[in-house]
Protein backbone atom coordinates (compact mmCIF):
# COMPACT_ATOMS: atom_id res chain seq x y z
CA UNK A 1 0.00 0.00 0.00
CA UNK A 2 3.01 2.28 -0.38
CA UNK A 3 1.86 5.75 -1.53
CA UNK A 4 3.04 6.90 -4.95
CA UNK A 5 3.85 10.37 -3.60
CA UNK A 6 5.66 11.66 -0.49
CA UNK A 7 2.32 13.32 0.36
CA UNK A 8 -1.02 11.67 1.12
CA UNK A 9 -4.38 13.42 1.40
CA UNK A 10 -6.63 13.42 4.43
CA UNK A 11 -9.15 11.37 2.44
CA UNK A 12 -6.47 8.81 1.57
CA UNK A 13 -5.65 8.35 5.24
CA UNK A 14 -9.27 8.41 6.41
CA UNK A 15 -10.08 5.60 3.97
CA UNK A 16 -7.26 3.51 5.46
CA UNK A 17 -7.46 4.33 9.17
CA UNK A 18 -8.03 0.72 10.15
CA UNK A 19 -5.70 -0.86 7.58
CA UNK A 20 -3.34 -3.29 9.36
CA UNK A 21 -0.21 -2.13 7.54
CA UNK A 22 -0.77 1.61 8.10
CA UNK A 23 0.89 3.33 11.07
CA UNK A 24 0.34 6.97 12.01
CA UNK A 25 2.67 9.28 13.92
CA UNK A 26 2.15 12.80 15.25
CA UNK A 27 5.51 14.51 14.73
CA UNK A 28 4.50 17.97 15.95
CA UNK A 29 7.33 20.17 17.20
CA UNK A 30 7.67 23.86 17.93
CA UNK A 31 10.44 26.33 18.61
CA UNK A 32 10.58 27.29 22.31
CA UNK A 33 9.44 30.83 21.53
CA UNK A 34 6.17 29.48 20.11
CA UNK A 35 5.01 28.75 23.66
CA UNK A 36 3.32 25.50 22.65
CA UNK A 37 3.71 22.00 24.10
CA UNK A 38 3.42 19.55 21.21
CA UNK A 39 3.26 16.46 23.42
CA UNK A 40 0.56 17.94 25.66
CA UNK A 41 -1.48 18.87 22.60
CA UNK A 42 -1.07 15.31 21.30
CA UNK A 43 -2.41 13.91 24.57
CA UNK A 44 -5.45 16.15 24.26
CA UNK A 45 -6.33 15.20 20.69
CA UNK A 46 -4.76 13.25 17.84
CA UNK A 47 -5.69 11.13 14.84
CA UNK A 48 -6.92 7.70 16.00
CA UNK A 49 -4.08 5.19 16.60
CA UNK A 50 -1.39 7.87 16.17
CA UNK A 51 1.73 7.59 18.33
CA UNK A 52 3.89 10.57 19.26
CA UNK A 53 7.12 10.91 17.30
CA UNK A 54 9.28 13.08 19.58
CA UNK A 55 11.86 14.81 17.38
CA UNK A 56 13.85 16.13 20.35
CA UNK A 57 13.94 12.80 22.18
CA UNK A 58 14.87 11.02 18.95
CA UNK A 59 18.19 12.83 18.78
CA UNK A 60 21.90 12.32 19.22
CA UNK A 61 22.65 12.94 22.91
CA UNK A 62 26.41 13.13 22.31
CA UNK A 63 26.24 16.59 20.71
CA UNK A 64 25.03 19.97 21.91
CA UNK A 65 23.53 20.66 18.48
CA UNK A 66 19.72 20.48 18.45
CA UNK A 67 17.89 17.27 17.45
CA UNK A 68 20.66 15.79 15.31
CA UNK A 69 20.01 12.34 13.83
CA UNK A 70 20.59 9.73 16.55
CA UNK A 71 22.69 6.58 16.21
CA UNK A 72 20.90 3.88 14.22
CA UNK A 73 20.54 1.58 17.24
CA UNK A 74 18.75 4.24 19.28
CA UNK A 75 16.44 5.14 16.43
CA UNK A 76 15.54 1.49 15.78
CA UNK A 77 14.86 0.91 19.49
CA UNK A 78 12.54 3.91 19.73
CA UNK A 79 10.69 2.97 16.55
CA UNK A 80 10.20 -0.56 17.87
CA UNK A 81 8.59 0.79 21.04
CA UNK A 82 6.31 3.02 18.96
CA UNK A 83 5.22 0.04 16.88
CA UNK A 84 6.70 1.58 13.74
CA UNK A 85 8.75 -0.84 11.71
CA UNK A 86 9.39 -3.12 8.80
CA UNK A 87 6.43 -3.69 6.50
CA UNK A 88 4.58 -0.60 7.72
CA UNK A 89 3.44 2.34 5.64
CA UNK A 90 4.06 5.21 8.06
CA UNK A 91 2.08 8.43 7.72
CA UNK A 92 3.48 11.37 9.68
CA UNK A 93 1.66 14.61 10.41
CA UNK A 94 1.95 17.72 12.57
CA UNK A 95 -0.30 20.36 14.10
CA UNK A 96 0.89 23.18 11.85
CA UNK A 97 -0.05 21.73 8.45
CA UNK A 98 3.30 20.87 6.91
CA UNK A 99 6.14 21.72 9.26
CA UNK A 100 7.97 19.29 11.53
CA UNK A 101 6.33 16.23 9.91
CA UNK A 102 8.71 16.78 7.00
CA UNK A 103 11.63 16.31 9.41
CA UNK A 104 10.17 13.00 10.63
CA UNK A 105 9.66 11.92 6.99
CA UNK A 106 13.32 12.64 6.28
CA UNK A 107 14.56 10.95 9.48
CA UNK A 108 12.74 7.73 8.67
CA UNK A 109 14.13 7.72 5.14
CA UNK A 110 17.62 8.55 6.41
CA UNK A 111 17.33 5.42 8.55
CA UNK A 112 16.30 3.33 5.56
CA UNK A 113 12.51 3.28 5.86
CA UNK A 114 11.27 4.64 2.52
CA UNK A 115 7.63 3.62 2.97
CA UNK A 116 6.67 6.90 4.62
CA UNK A 117 4.52 9.87 3.62
CA UNK A 118 3.49 13.24 5.04
CA UNK A 119 -0.19 14.03 5.60
CA UNK A 120 -0.86 17.02 3.36
CA UNK A 121 -2.39 19.77 5.49
CA UNK A 122 -1.72 17.84 8.68
CA UNK A 123 -3.92 17.89 11.77
CA UNK A 124 -5.46 21.32 11.04
CA UNK A 125 -6.93 20.11 7.74
CA UNK A 126 -8.02 16.81 9.33
CA UNK A 127 -9.94 18.71 12.02
CA UNK A 128 -11.42 21.27 9.61
CA UNK A 129 -12.96 18.39 7.70
CA UNK A 130 -14.54 16.97 10.86
CA UNK A 131 -12.60 13.73 10.74
CA UNK A 132 -12.28 11.56 13.87
CA UNK A 133 -9.88 12.46 16.70
CA UNK A 134 -9.25 10.84 20.07
CA UNK A 135 -7.35 11.37 23.31
CA UNK A 136 -6.66 7.68 23.92
CA UNK A 137 -2.90 7.05 24.11
CA UNK A 138 -2.20 3.87 22.14
CA UNK A 139 -0.13 1.04 23.53
CA UNK A 140 1.33 -0.31 20.29
CA UNK A 141 2.62 -3.81 19.86
CA UNK A 142 6.42 -3.59 19.35
CA UNK A 143 7.47 -3.84 15.74
CA UNK A 144 10.96 -4.71 14.52
CA UNK A 145 12.64 -1.78 12.75
CA UNK A 146 15.66 -2.58 10.61
CA UNK A 147 17.82 0.54 10.48
CA UNK A 148 19.75 0.89 7.23
CA UNK A 149 21.25 4.40 7.39
CA UNK A 150 21.17 6.12 4.01
CA UNK A 151 24.09 8.54 4.15
CA UNK A 152 23.18 9.91 0.72
CA UNK A 153 20.40 11.87 2.44
CA UNK A 154 22.68 13.47 5.06
CA UNK A 155 25.53 15.97 4.90
CA UNK A 156 27.92 16.93 7.70
CA UNK A 157 30.11 19.97 8.30
CA UNK A 158 33.15 18.55 6.50
CA UNK A 159 31.13 17.73 3.42
CA UNK A 160 29.63 21.22 3.40
CA UNK A 161 33.08 22.80 3.63
CA UNK A 162 34.21 20.63 0.73
CA UNK A 163 31.16 21.66 -1.29
CA UNK A 164 32.27 25.28 -1.02
CA UNK A 165 35.18 24.33 -3.29
CA UNK A 166 33.52 21.82 -5.59
CA UNK A 167 30.05 23.40 -5.86
CA UNK A 168 28.89 19.87 -6.63
CA UNK A 169 25.52 20.57 -5.02
CA UNK A 170 23.42 23.73 -4.81
CA UNK A 171 22.91 24.72 -1.18
CA UNK A 172 19.40 25.89 -0.32
CA UNK A 173 18.73 27.79 2.92
CA UNK A 174 15.14 27.56 4.19
CA UNK A 175 15.39 30.36 6.78
CA UNK A 176 13.58 33.67 6.37
CA UNK A 177 15.07 36.27 4.03
CA UNK A 178 15.91 38.54 6.98
CA UNK A 179 17.87 35.81 8.75
CA UNK A 180 19.56 34.75 5.52
CA UNK A 181 20.75 38.30 4.87
CA UNK A 182 21.89 38.70 8.47
CA UNK A 183 19.40 41.43 9.32
CA UNK A 184 18.04 39.57 12.35
CA UNK A 185 19.80 38.12 15.37
CA UNK A 186 19.94 34.34 15.44
CA UNK A 187 17.81 32.74 18.18
CA UNK A 188 20.68 30.59 19.45
CA UNK A 189 23.49 32.21 21.47
CA UNK A 190 26.94 32.21 19.88
CA UNK A 191 25.61 31.78 16.36
CA UNK A 192 26.63 34.45 13.83
CA UNK A 193 24.25 36.15 11.45
CA UNK A 194 24.33 35.55 7.70
CA UNK A 195 24.50 32.59 5.34
CA UNK A 196 26.86 30.15 3.63
CA UNK A 197 28.67 31.57 0.60
CA UNK A 198 26.91 30.87 -2.71
CA UNK A 199 23.84 29.45 -1.01
CA UNK A 200 20.33 30.23 -2.25
CA UNK A 201 17.55 31.49 -0.01
CA UNK A 202 14.25 29.59 -0.26
CA UNK A 203 12.14 30.45 2.82
CA UNK A 204 10.14 27.36 3.76
CA UNK A 205 6.90 29.37 3.85
CA UNK A 206 7.15 29.78 0.06
CA UNK A 207 6.23 26.13 -0.48
CA UNK A 208 2.94 25.88 1.39
CA UNK A 209 -0.48 27.46 0.97
CA UNK A 210 -2.34 29.62 3.47
CA UNK A 211 -4.29 26.47 4.43
CA UNK A 212 -1.10 24.61 5.35
CA UNK A 213 -1.00 22.25 2.38
CA UNK A 214 1.86 21.84 -0.07
CA UNK A 215 1.57 23.94 -3.21
CA UNK A 216 0.92 22.10 -6.48
CA UNK A 217 3.79 20.65 -8.46
CA UNK A 218 3.48 23.44 -11.03
CA UNK A 219 3.50 26.11 -8.31
CA UNK A 220 6.53 24.52 -6.65
CA UNK A 221 8.42 24.46 -9.94
CA UNK A 222 7.60 28.15 -10.30
CA UNK A 223 9.02 28.90 -6.85
CA UNK A 224 12.22 27.00 -7.61
CA UNK A 225 12.59 28.76 -10.96
CA UNK A 226 12.09 32.19 -9.38
CA UNK A 227 14.82 31.51 -6.82
CA UNK A 228 17.22 30.00 -9.35
CA UNK A 229 17.07 26.41 -8.07
CA UNK A 230 17.43 23.59 -10.60
CA UNK A 231 15.63 20.46 -9.27
CA UNK A 232 17.68 18.33 -11.66
CA UNK A 233 20.92 19.31 -9.94
CA UNK A 234 22.11 17.76 -6.65
CA UNK A 235 20.78 19.79 -3.73
CA UNK A 236 21.54 20.15 -0.04
CA UNK A 237 18.98 21.94 2.10
CA UNK A 238 19.74 23.75 5.34
CA UNK A 239 17.91 25.96 7.86
CA UNK A 240 18.32 26.91 11.52
CA UNK A 241 18.46 23.41 12.98
CA UNK A 242 17.42 20.96 10.27
CA UNK A 243 13.63 21.05 10.65
CA UNK A 244 12.37 23.45 7.98
CA UNK A 245 15.15 22.30 5.65
CA UNK A 246 13.10 19.12 5.37
CA UNK A 247 10.13 21.09 4.00
CA UNK A 248 12.26 22.19 1.06
CA UNK A 249 13.56 18.62 0.66
CA UNK A 250 9.96 17.41 0.62
CA UNK A 251 9.00 20.01 -2.00
CA UNK A 252 11.95 18.92 -4.15
CA UNK A 253 10.80 15.30 -3.84
CA UNK A 254 7.28 16.29 -4.93
CA UNK A 255 8.64 17.79 -8.17
CA UNK A 256 10.73 14.69 -8.86
CA UNK A 257 14.21 15.73 -7.70
CA UNK A 258 16.36 12.64 -7.05
CA UNK A 259 19.57 13.86 -5.39
CA UNK A 260 18.57 15.78 -2.26
CA UNK A 261 20.27 15.76 1.14
CA UNK A 262 19.92 17.77 4.35
CA UNK A 263 22.79 19.42 6.20
CA UNK A 264 21.86 18.07 9.62
CA UNK A 265 23.88 20.60 11.65
CA UNK A 266 22.46 23.47 9.58
CA UNK A 267 23.02 27.06 10.71
CA UNK A 268 23.15 26.07 14.40
CA UNK A 269 26.48 24.42 13.55
CA UNK A 270 27.77 26.51 10.65
CA UNK A 271 27.12 29.86 12.29
CA UNK A 272 28.82 28.76 15.51
CA UNK A 273 32.06 27.44 13.95
CA UNK A 274 34.75 30.10 13.53
CA UNK A 275 36.35 28.34 10.56
CA UNK A 276 33.11 28.42 8.57
CA UNK A 277 32.92 31.39 6.18
CA UNK A 278 29.81 33.55 6.46
CA UNK A 279 28.29 36.16 4.13
CA UNK A 280 25.65 38.78 4.80
CA UNK A 281 23.44 40.85 2.55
Amino acid sequence: MKPQSPLVSTKWLADRLSAPDIRIADASWYLPQAGRDAKAEYRTAHIPRAVFFDIDELSDESTSLPHMLPPAAKFASRMRKLGLGDGNTIVVYDSAGIYSAARAWWMLRAMGHDDVAVLDGGFPKWRREGRPVEDLIPNPYPRHFTARPNRALVRDFGQMMQNLQTQAAQVIDARSAARFRGEEEEPRPGVRRGHMPKSLNAPYSEFTTAEGTMKSREELLGVFHKIGIDPQRPSVTSCGSGVTAAIVALALDVVGAKDVAIYDGSWAEWGARAEAPVETG
